[in-house]
């Protein structure tokens, strides 16, 4: 028998265990990409590896875990028992990047598995060529991590030395070591709270309104997608470079069907693997479908395994998207944006409503090197540079600074001040960029301009991304951004532009690091944007007097206020 009432106190509680999984990470864990960026998903998993809900504070993770959950139980079959930690990163057996490693910890009631529960986040070393994960020149995995299939660190709750001494003696920075400590302890905790919760009310009850919640979330993403007009729909967008070859580009090709209540993501005419760095996963392909479709979505529609049931993909081996063993993956995650264009194009006659102009694209600087302060190894990804705005919709007007569509606002900013400690570089500006956003009757997101002054030498900086070759999209007659830019200025005057995915050794002390993250694209025609909206932009500095004429027809009064006029257009 069903309660209504104990239903939604399940699907609460399931809720509440994952982001109590996830406050503890945030205070435990020690890496910046952890405790202040929040790189990094928890949740909860039922004995069959069905999601029960997650806390994704990084969207792109949003498929990342119950697929290598539910390969953990078939690879150990009833060799499962109270007190096992398993980890887990590898690619090529359901992992989306070599970065994130997972910890798995089975949850049971007396002798009887109930289920799982997991943490996943970015290591700041995963072992590999290069330090920090990130190896632009990779072609094949072993230049790039460690990789861990599942294996058990704890076994019947005791500690496997020789396990753990294997993978850490491959890992560089003991940081790492630290935070899977964290990690296990969040697992830990996530246990302690279901085990808590079907004790209270059985284990009956609890498999019941489980399957239950999973029906029910089922229908209402159901109903979502019968909002979609029934039909076959195509969009397509570009990926710049491999690592390897300059001037390689690569088409990414979604078909998307939906039929009532259903809908499949086809993206098997996308461009083949590259030999290069820019590949993607499965997994990390799925979550990229996922975490888009749902920003298309009701929001209250709860996170487990129901609703991704209607959803099915195609991401066939051998493409970028999905590329097979032993290719370099590591970029996959950042793949995301090209795959949330193409479905935004693809479904913005259907439905309108419910997409977004082009967002900004990941263009990303890793630091590595030396403490002069402390003698001690640092990696930083500069959260700060990377966050631009992203696509304005019907209605609305983008969102300045979130950052690209994988992180989708979950990535946080570093606090300057921790980022002076933890790093030997100084922060000189960090802005929102003026007439970065595209125009449009709803403008785009602004971006941001970063300038940091590099205080270490022998500095190196791996650049990861994309959006330096084509700015973020308008829709509907609303007009695109402007590009992504990093830019280094040694001390002696020289400058380099980066490659999108580039590696640079022996930077000095005294260099200036200077970044530009686009905004988002517009929404429909500027002509139609209000003239008061112009005008407070231009008053807020986000739009230049000479922005607002060009693109929107709008002159400011000439008594030098912000009251403005739309002008007249010429005969």
């Amino acid at each position: 028998m069903i309660d209504k009432i104990l239903l939604s106190i399940f699907r609460r509680s399931f809720k509440a265990i994952t982001d109590e999984m996830s406050i503890s990470l945030t205070k435990t864990t020690r890496s910046p990409i952890l405790c202040e960026a929040k790189d990094f998903v928890t949740g909860l998993y039922d004995s069959q590896g069905q999601m029960l809900e997650q806390t994704e504070n990084l969207p792109i993770l949003s498929f990342s875990l119950g697929p290598v959950c539910k390969k953990i139980i078939e690879i150990y079959g009833d060799e499962i028992y109270p007190g096992d930690v398993i980890i887990h990163n590898d690619v090529f057996s359901m992992g989306n990047q070599n970065n994130d490693v997972a910890i798995f910890k089975p949850v049971f009631h007396g002798d009887v598995l109930i289920g799982w529960a997991a943490a996943k986040g970015h290591q700041a070393d995963i072992g590999g060529a290069v330090r920090g994960g990130y190896n632009p020149n990779a072609t094949e995995v072993w230049q790039e991590a460690l990789r861990i299939p599942a294996v058990k660190v704890y076994e019947k709750g005791k500690l496997r030395k020789d396990v753990w001494n294997l993978i850490f003696a491959n890992i560089r920075l003991k940081i790492v070591e630290e935070d899977i400590k964290a990690q296990i302890g969040a697992c830990t905790l996530g246990e302690r709270r279901l085990q808590a919760l079907v004790e209270k009310y059985g284990i009956d009850c609890f498999a019941a309104h489980k399957q239950e919640l999973f029906n029910s979330t089922e229908m209402m993403m159901r109903k979502e997608i019968q909002a979609i007009p029934t039909g076959v729909y195509e969009g397509e967008s570009q990926v710049y470079y491999d690592g390897k070859h300059i001037g390689s580009e690569f088409t990414v090709r979604v078909k998307i069907r939906v039929d009532d209540d259903s809908i499949e993501f086809d993206f098997s005419n996308s461009s083949a693997q590259t030999d290069g760095f820019v590949n993607g996963t499965y997994a990390s392909s799925s979550s990229a479908i996922t975490l888009t479709f749902l920003q298309m979505v009701n929001p209250n529609i709860p996170h487990n395994e129901g609703m991704i049931k209607p959803l099915n993909y195609i991401i066939p081996e051998g493409i970028i998207l999905n590329a097979a063993y032993p290719k370099a993956t590591t970029f996959g995650n950042h793949l995301c944006p090209q795959i949330a264009d193409a479905i935004f194009k693809a479904l913005a006659e259907a439905v309108p409503d419910r997409v977004t102009a082009g967002w900004n694209h990941l263009l990303c600087s890793l630091f590595t090197g030396t403490h002069p302060r402390t003698n001690r190894s640092y990696v930083d990804i500069c959260f700060l540079g990377m966050k631009g705005g992203s696509g304005a919709l019907q209605g609305d007007d983008g969102y300045d600074h979130i950052g690209m569509i994988d992180a989708s606002g979950g990535v946080l900013d570093q606090d300057y001040e921790m980022y002076e400690q933890q790093t030997p570089h100084r922060v000189i500006k960090h802005e929102y960029l003026q007439d970065s956003a595209g125009s449009g009757r709803w403008r785009g997101g602004l971006g941001v301009e970063t300038i940091i002054k590099i205080g270490a030498d022998h500095t190196t900086m791996i650049v990861f991304g994309d959006g330096d070759k084509s700015a973020p999209f308008g829709l509907f007659g609303g007009k695109s951004s402007i590009l992504n830019k990093i830019a280094l200025k040694y001390p002696d005057g020289k400058e380099k532009i980066p490659l999108s995915k580039d590696l640079i050794e022996d930077i000095p002390a005294g260099t200036i690091y200077h970044q530009i993250a686009s905004g988002g694209g517009g929404f429909g025609d500027p002509g139609e944007r209000e003239v008061e909206k112009v005008a407070l932009d231009v008053r807020n500095e986000v739009c230049s007097a000479e922005r607002a004429a060009e693109d929107y027809g709008v002159l400011l009064e000439k008594d030098g206020g912000f009251r403005g006029y739309r002008k007249k257009p010429a005969n």
